[in-house]
């Protein structure tokens, strides 16, 4: 394979302030382990009650979900539209920045579909190791 058939990396160079490059920036506002998954429901399709993304988002506390909507609010990537009613009616939707993210997650997103019998393989051998570790260091 020839360097013209690899595919290009950008460089990132320290020249956003504030962050070491544009992948830094994009860490921080994806940071944790909800939102990249927040996002990824959002961009199924339309506005989303929170009741019906803490379903799809199965193991998420009520309080971390709460806490990554507010932050992802904040940050200009998803909106919530309050309609003050009685029983409170409230859904999120992905702004266009927000969507322009999913996006880009989308290949991210084909990657562990493509390695996931690998990755479970992994995920699964560190864990035995652990508790091969744990078994030693009870005795």
């Amino acid at each position: 394979m020839s360097d013209h058939d690899s595919p290009r990396v950008p460089t990132c160079t320290p020249t956003l302030p504030g962050f070491t490059c544009g992948l830094d920036a994009t860490l921080r506002v994806i940071a944790g382990k909800w939102k990249p998954l927040i996002l990824y429901f959002l961009a199924q399709g339309g506005p989303t009650r929170y009741g019906e993304l803490r379903r799809a988002m199965r193991d998420v506390s009520d309080k971390m979900l709460i806490q990554q909507l507010k932050e992802l609010t904040a940050d200009g990537l998803v909106k919530r539209t309050d309609y003050r009613e009685v029983p409170p009616r409230v859904d999120y939707a992905l702004t266009p920045l927000g969507e322009s993210l999913a996006q880009a997650l989308v290949p991210l997103c084909t990657w562990g579909t493509d390695n996931l019998a690998e990755v479970t393989r992994v995920f699964a051998q560190r864990a035995a190791e652990r508790d091969t570790a744990s078994e030693t260091m009870e005795r």
